[in-house]
């Protein structure tokens, strides 16, 4: 299918993607479409005959366990709900833990790169097929940018993607700042990657922003689009004309004019670089599937522990695994502490809002002590219990709305500490 230019929509820039020239599509986050209404902006857009296709971030294909079928039910209920050609994912995987290693179940809240091995690949190939089996529509998985490298890997990037795509059919959504992110990181040549996957089973493509400090890449969808990201966007077009090519943007949006004069680029890269095209090859081929059996429990057991070891490095203070880059779990562990601070201020604006200027600093003291279990908005709940049952904050006016915050939002849940927290909420709303 022919997608064209799109742009991620967003709720923050929703009047400006409707306003936009030139938008043949947009892409949502499905975690964050309510099956039960759509958002208005997105309903106007289908009724231009704008598509719309639903980008999920949870499903972590690429952990030890099996597809979560519940996961899967959401997903296929927004593609249906938005009449989607396709739905998207990642080649990540997003916690670790729980009964197969018989440690608390951990979330990363991010998309950690799966080892390159062929053990990962033998899970990775099983759930792909059973995230497709529980579908209506086909699925495309996304390359991801890393900070880290796993050791004792076995396979390239571009090799294991086109294994990948040989033995379950699946197509690719090729991010390309992704592969600039890995050049820096990683030392990854783009183009190696690019003449080693295969061009014909992209569905579509990601172009992004980011930043680079001290060496290192910041894949932050908060930055304009740089001239090294859409020198590989231009790699890929001399290789293939991709169904469809997209602008992400999920942080500090610019003004329309500023998107609207970035499309324009990517447009303008799209068309120089289609003159000097070496090869003509189809986007979007559909693979063929081969037949494979699954992989024993002892593998995904071996890939489990694995997984586990590292992020309980990155978010529980574990011990680093043998032959990772110790700086680079540093720098990682740090900015996902930073990436929960800024998400649960985004889901709780409250909070920041009570605590002020020592919100960001409580909450990454907090993060360093607990790992999140169970999603951001539980995390949100439980750094203000965690506060509250500390006695903190010292302000008394601030500590009685923290209070009610809580009380408001928590409904039957108990704290985990009932005695000592109904002491501190009491003397919160008594003032004693």
């Amino acid at each position: 299918m022919e997608l064209g230019i799109g742009i991620g929509w967003r709720p923050e820039i929703a009047d400006a993607v409707e306003a936009l020239p030139g938008i043949d599509w947009v892409e949502a986050v499905a975690e964050n479409i309510c099956t039960g209404h759509l958002p208005d902006s997105l309903v106007r857009l289908r009724e231009r005959g704008v598509t719309v296709v639903p980008h999920g971030v949870s499903l972590g294909l690429g952990g030890a366990d099996r597809p979560d079928a519940g996961r899967l039910a959401d997903l296929a209920a927004r593609a249906e709900l938005l009449s989607a050609p396709l739905v998207t994912e990642h080649i990540a995987f997003v916690r670790a833990g729980g009964p197969r290693t018989s440690s608390p179940g951990l979330e990363a809240g991010h998309l950690l790169p799966v080892p390159r091995t062929r053990d990962a690949l033998d899970v990775l190939c099983e759930n792909v097929r059973v995230a497709q089996d529980s579908l209506p529509v086909p699925l495309a998985l996304e390359n991801i940018a890393a900070l880290i490298s796993w050791p004792g890997e076995e396979l390239t990037e571009g090799q294991f993607l086109a294994e990948l795509v040989e033995r379950t059919g699946v197509r690719l959504l090729i991010d390309v700042a992704n592969l600039h992110t890995n050049h820096v990181n990683r030392g990854e040549d783009p183009a190696t990657a690019l003449d080693e996957l295969p061009v014909e089973a992209i569905a579509y493509v990601h172009v992004a922003g980011g930043v680079e400090k001290d060496g290192v890449w910041h894949d932050t969808h908060a930055h304009p689009v740089t001239a090294p990201v859409l020198d590989v966007l231009a790699e890929l077009r001399s290789r293939v004309d991709p169904p469809g090519v997209l602008l992400e943007r999920d942080d500090d949006f610019p003004p329309a004019g500023e998107l609207a004069g970035e499309l324009d680029t990517i447009r303008a890269t799209l068309d120089r670089s289609a003159a000097h095209m070496t090869r003509s090859v189809p986007g979007c081929r559909p693979a063929a599937r081969t037949v494979a059996s699954a992989p024993p429990d002892a593998t995904r057991d071996r890939l489990a522990a694995a997984q586990n070891a590292l992020l309980a490095a990155l978010v529980a203070g574990g011990p680093a695994p043998q032959g990772f880059d110790r700086r680079r779990l540093g720098i990682q562990s740090r900015a996902l502490a930073a990436k929960r601070a800024g998400v649960v201020a985004k889901l709780a604006p409250e909070l920041p809002e009570i605590l002020g200027a020592g919100y960001r600093d409580a909450f990454l003291a907090y993060a360093t002590a607990r790992p999140m279990s169970a999603g951001y908005r539980r995390d949100a709940l439980d750094f203000a219990e965690e506060l509250l049952i500390a006695g903190r904050p010292a302000d008394d006016a601030a500590r009685r709305r923290l209070t009610h915050w809580w009380q408001d939002r928590a409904g039957a849940r108990p704290p985990r500490r009932t005695t000592r927290f109904v002491r501190a909420a009491r003397a919160a709303l008594t003032g004693r």
